[in-house]
């Protein structure tokens, strides 16, 4: 069998690729078993300092293989169904909590727990022909993967249940309007466009960037009490990495800093 998700590490940047083109990239246990390996084992590489999520072939991900649900025993009232489920779905929590940043390279489309996977992703860039749609609803599903979560987070509760009670697809300049998305580009300069600016991030202060990352995720629920005081925690112990010290002496120097992560 071919591998269903394929891992590739450069510059800095690992690259998570969904490769069931023919099957637009549904989810497969394969799939999912692959992320809740890999993305732990990545966060704590010290080679990476993103990563970059993505699907083979004409689409990033159409969420769960609805053809499969059609042609195998209905097994969701099995005891241990919500178990099961509830552990696969720690992928949209890893790609939102680990201290690495993680990018939704969004090429075609991304539907269902697809989309909610890339919604968790720190930042998304799409191609112009990248459509995005909740889709459960036209399968009688209620939603998984934190979509909900995560696109009320983005777009508000409002817009966000529209989105999930009605199932319209948008296309990629309109999930830009909404902020769904970071950045459009031509299909043809998707993956030179994401990579180039992931590089950048993976030469950064990656210290800075995971506390970063942890101030945004307690300031989506916690008080400003609360996040006062992380910032000032991280605030000082950033600044007595080498990373900072080297930041300080090149800003002086006049020339770029040359980041180690330490």
């Amino acid at each position: 069998m071919d591998q269903q998700l394929t891992e590739l590490i450069s510059d800095g940047v690992a690259t998570l690729t969904f490769n069931r083109p023919d099957r637009l990239n549904a989810l497969s246990a394969p799939i999912m078993d692959g992320l809740l390996e890999a993305l732990p084992r990545l966060a704590a590489d010290p080679a990476v300092g993103v990563i970059v999520l993505t699907g083979a072939g004409r689409a990033f991900c159409a969420g769960g293989d609805v053809k499969r649900m059609a042609d195998e025993p209905d097994e969701r009232n099995a005891p241990d169904a919500v178990a099961r489920l509830r552990a696969r779905m720690d992928i949209s929590r890893l790609l939102h909590e680990i201290p690495k940043v993680t990018i939704a390279m969004v090429n075609g489309a991304a539907a269902g727990a697809g989309l909610a996977m890339a919604l968790a992703c720190d930042l998304r860039f799409a191609g112009e022909s990248a459509r995005f749609v909740t889709a459960f609803a036209k399968v009688g599903f209620s939603g998984d993967f934190g979509g909900s979560y995560f696109l009320s987070k983005l777009v508000g509760t409002g817009k966000a249940r529209e989105l999930y009670f009605t199932a319209e697809p948008l296309n990629a300049a309109q999930a830009l309007a909404l902020g769904i998305v970071n950045r459009v580009v031509p299909d043809e300069e998707l993956a030179v466009a994401t990579m180039a600016f992931a590089q950048k991030l993976a030469r950064g202060p990656r210290i800075a960037l995971a506390a970063m990352k942890q101030n945004f995720n307690a300031a989506e629920s916690g008080s400003l009490a609360e996040l006062l005081d992380r910032e000032a925690e991280s605030q000082v112990a950033t600044g007595r990495t080498e990373d900072h010290k080297e930041a300080a002496r090149a800003f002086v120097e006049k020339r770029q800093p040359v980041f180690r992560g330490r």
